[in-house]
């Protein structure tokens, strides 16, 4: 018989299940609490507060999301493909977790004031911007930070299309989409092999 898991890990994947997709104001704590099993104490014992939950949560899908993106970086041929890595990373990411889209931008969408969700949802945020830009430069050179401008914008729009349902292939749009950005501002058309 397998063993139950911990009292937190319970927390975290009815957190995980629950909050990014009923949204993290309008689900209670007693459905976290039935999720998972565990009485009021428990919980604040380990979180001390729902918030604190939400905000482990996320710290988990960051953890992760970024190793599934390094992994599509690093087996990434050329400089375009390493740039493009995010729709592939976003296509594999999104077979593991059911998600309607993206906690992050649900849960900012819920949260604008600051605190340690808000923490979190920035830290998300930049890792897209740092990294597109890093990922840009040797793509577009001096035009980097408008290509890293334009691929973000083109998987926010992918993020978007989940909710709508529309098109179809919302990955492989924003990937199209972003390759066309790049292939308008490669400086140096020897740094792709035809991705």
């Amino acid at each position: 018989m397998p063993t139950r898991p911990p009292a937190r890990d319970r927390l975290l994947t009815a957190a995980d299940a629950v909050l990014f997709e009923r949204g993290v104001r309008t689900t209670p704590v007693d459905e976290l609490l039935r999720q998972a099993d565990v009485s009021p104490a428990t919980m604040y014992a380990h979180f001390g507060s729902k918030e604190a939950l939400v905000a482990e949560a996320l710290r988990r899908r960051l953890s992760r999301w970024q190793q599934v993106w390094d992994a599509h970086v690093l087996a990434a041929d050329d400089d375009v493909s390493r740039l493009l890595a995010l729709f592939d990373a976003l296509a594999a990411y999104r077979e593991e977790r059911t998600a309607r889209w993206c906690a992050f931008l649900a849960t900012a969408a819920e949260h604008l004031e600051e605190g340690e969700v808000a923490d979190v949802v920035t830290a998300d945020t930049a890792l897209l911007s740092e990294r597109l830009l890093h990922l840009a430069r040797p793509v577009a050179g001096a035009r980097a930070q408008e290509l890293a401008d334009e691929v973000l914008l083109a998987y926010t729009g992918t993020l978007a299309s989940f909710l709508r349902g529309t098109p179809d292939s919302a990955i492989t749009v924003g990937r199209r989409l972003a390759e066309s950005a790049a292939r308008a501002h490669l400086v140096d058309p020897a740094s792709t092999t035809g991705s």
